[in-house]
């Protein structure tokens, strides 16, 4: 079974202006029919405007399809007997921390999740453990949230996610309000749950370098799923990308401009390693 299976999934919203008076609808997304595999790490980019954050809202039942359907493990979003299993099933993490971080320590924030929903009192604190582990922040269990860094606040709210032991972890710009160290730190930590606890990945994002490590990106552009593939699939096609007003990891973007100037360069490069060995290669230093 899919761990998410969207059919044909459209989103309709009613714009309005100054007065609050309807000033037309707006399609924010329009059949989108997508498969996701358990345990597999999927980006989803896209600019301001794709959809891609109204299409991570749909995995949650935050939102409920205009048309079409999303299933989450099976479970149909639009079915309110199971609205808190789908909720329990695909965590979701926002853009800023501290929308989501509520108590004063951060063990007890963690802990938050599994409570309200009747975990023993020993197992919430196996839980709480288990997560501060997995996202590298069990030394900082007794600190105060507002004494961490920004990447820090993120990682405990994914904790306080995995606490709740989600099948799947969908993530809405986690990074966007963070500053490079806190970004790797966040997506280092997302790869390590992915690849050890084989939780389903879903990383809505805009920063290029943040999915050169997934299995599968997916492009959205007006609502719509304008790509599908590999991240060295996708990151072949640099001047589609920015036509979508995309970028390309630097690397692939140089490597793609030595290419165009007659250099005989593999399309798709993602890495410096991947460019330092392709150009060895091409001065005939490679052994």
């Amino acid at each position: 079974m899919k761990i998410i299976k969207t059919d044909n999934l459209s989103f309709d919203y009613i714009r309005r202006d100054e007065e609050g008076n309807v000033d037309g609808i707006v399609n924010a997304v329009r059949d989108v029919s997508v498969e996701v595999e358990p345990g597999s790490f999927v980006a989803v980019l896209g600019h301001n405007g794709s959809g891609k954050s109204t299409f991570a809202k749909h995995l949650n039942s935050l939102l409920l399809p205009t048309e079409g359907t999303v299933w989450v493990d099976g479970m149909d979003t639009t079915d309110d007997e199971h609205l808190w299993d789908v909720r329990k099933t695909a965590g979701m993490v926002f853009q800023n921390p501290d929308n989501q971080i509520i108590a004063t320590v951060v063990e007890e924030d963690v802990g938050f999740g599994p409570e309200n929903i009747g975990v023993p009192t020993k197992e919430i604190w196996e839980r709480v453990e288990k997560a501060l582990k997995s996202v590298g922040m069990y030394e900082f269990r007794s600190a105060s949230p507002n004494k961490l860094s920004g990447g820090q606040k993120q990682r405990v709210a994914i904790a306080g996610i995995m606490a709740m032991k989600p099948k799947c972890i969908v993530l809405d710009e986690p990074t966007a309000m963070l500053d490079p160290n806190g970004r790797k730190e966040v997506i280092s930590a997302l790869h390590e749950l992915n690849e050890q606890e084989d939780v389903t990945v879903i990383l809505i994002t805009h920063y290029m370098d943040e999915v050169v490590g997934a299995d599968r990106v997916i492009v959205m552009d007006g609502g719509s799923v304008v790509m599908d593939g590999t991240p060295r699939e996708i990151f072949s096609r640099v001047e589609e990308l920015k036509e979508l007003r995309l970028d390309v990891p630097q690397v692939t973007e140089v490597a793609w401009n030595l290419r165009n100037l007659g250099y005989d360069l593999p399309l798709g490069i993602l890495t410096q390693e991947e460019f330092i060995a392709a150009i060895k290669e091409q001065m005939g230093l490679c052994h």
